[in-house]
């Protein structure tokens, strides 16, 4: 006699699954699934890259303009020294003495013509001798005044405000006329200086905009303005000589550091980039697949600017409208579509520890299921 094997469960589940089948492939189908974005309006800049160096708003090297031995020294290297601050005493010990022989001369001077001026009004001096000593009391003033500005340069200011650099001299040093002391830059703005090519004569002025990268600070961009040109082209190299103002209020950029330059010809407020990998060509006409109704809804676009992989629709495109990015060789107009917004990239990953364990895990679930598997199949 034969004998009846018994059924086990996971055999009446495997049957009631074949069964439904039937069931779920009469559903209607879903549509292919594609990665598309919403377009959205944003500011478009475009730009010509040119290279330049920095250079300071005002920099200068402090000489003095007597000979003398430097008495003072009146600020620390690296120092902000304000407008009109002094910044060294030279001994000026000759030149006091030679203003106050000058001072004397014209005090004597004044007298005597005041003395020629009553007798003229007595009647007793003569007019020839009251201008006479009216010019020797002016040519005595003029002395006065003379070493009073001999005696006011032995003192060195600064011209403008600005950081002092690494002074040359040190206090005892007998200095010469024309020496070099120290080196005075201004460093709240930077200058920009750099050169165009004439074609673009056209679409630069003043009061544009730029923005400069250094090497210094690879992960920040600086931005200014121009605020000058040069008044001819440089017939060598047919280019424009401009310079450009950039804030500096934290003194980081420094003179002589080499800039990359992007300058903004143009400005647009609400301009629609899409991806260039979005654009499907059709002979001389360029399409975008819309997601309409779940739908495919091929658009022919107007492009304009392309910048960084992306594309400017000019026209055939509104705000908000969904279009596809990848895989429209596999989808067909009219077709159903499943859409796959971009999802955004999370930022913690998981650590490796987790992934090992999550995969142990898993194996050991599957094992044991394998296992139940089996002894329900032998029962």
């Amino acid at each position: 006699m034969f004998s009846r094997s018994p059924i086990s469960k996971t055999s009446i589940l495997l049957l009631t699954i074949l069964l439904a089948a039937p069931a779920f492939s009469q559903d209607k189908p879903q549509g292919l699934p594609a990665e598309v974005i919403e377009v959205q309006p944003r500011v478009l800049e475009r730009t010509l890259e040119v290279v330049g160096s920095l250079r300071a708003n005002e920099a200068v090297i402090i000489r003095p303009e007597q000979t003398g031995r430097i008495d003072a020294i009146h600020f620390q290297e690296g120092q902000a020294v304000e407008k009109g601050s002094p910044l060294f005493t030279l001994e000026s010990s000759t030149y006091r003495a030679a203003l106050e022989q000058a001072q004397a001369r014209e005090k004597l001077s004044r007298i005597e013509y005041n003395q020629a001026q009553e007798l003229l009004g007595k009647k007793l001096g003569s007019k020839h001798a009251r201008d006479s000593a009216l010019a020797q009391l002016q040519i005595d003033q003029a002395r006065t005044k003379l070493a009073k500005t001999e005696l006011n340069k032995m003192t060195i200011y600064a011209p403008f405000s600005g950081i002092t650099g690494l002074r040359e001299i040190s206090i005892g040093d007998y200095v010469n006329s024309g020496e070099n002391l120290v080196e005075l830059v201004d460093l709240q703005q930077i200058k920009a200086d750099f050169r165009v090519a004439e074609v673009y004569l056209s679409q630069l002025a003043t009061g544009q905009t730029l923005h400069i990268k250094i090497d210094a600070y690879p992960d920040e961009i600086f931005s200014g303005e121009i605020y000058a040109t040069a008044p001819q082209i440089d017939v060598r190299g047919r280019s424009l000589a401009m310079r450009a103002r950039v804030p500096n209020p934290d003194g980081r950029l420094k003179p002589g550091l080499f800039a990359r330059i992007e300058l903004v010809l143009e400005q647009k407020d609400a301009a629609l980039m899409i991806p260039e990998q979005a654009i499907v060509p059709r002979g001389k006409t360029q399409l975008v697949y819309k997601v309409v109704d779940g739908k495919i809804a091929p658009q022919a676009v107007e492009l304009g600017l392309r910048q960084r992989g992306e594309v400017e629709v000019v026209s055939g495109l509104d705000a908000g409208e969904v279009i596809v990015t990848a895989g429209q060789l596999k989808l067909q107009p009219g077709g159903p579509v499943t859409p796959l917004f971009p999802q955004p990239q999370t930022s913690h990953a998981p650590s490796p520890k987790a992934g090992k364990a999550g995969k142990a895990g898993k194996a050991g679930k599957a094992g044991k299921a394998g296992k139940a598997g089996k002894a329900d199949g032998g029962s």
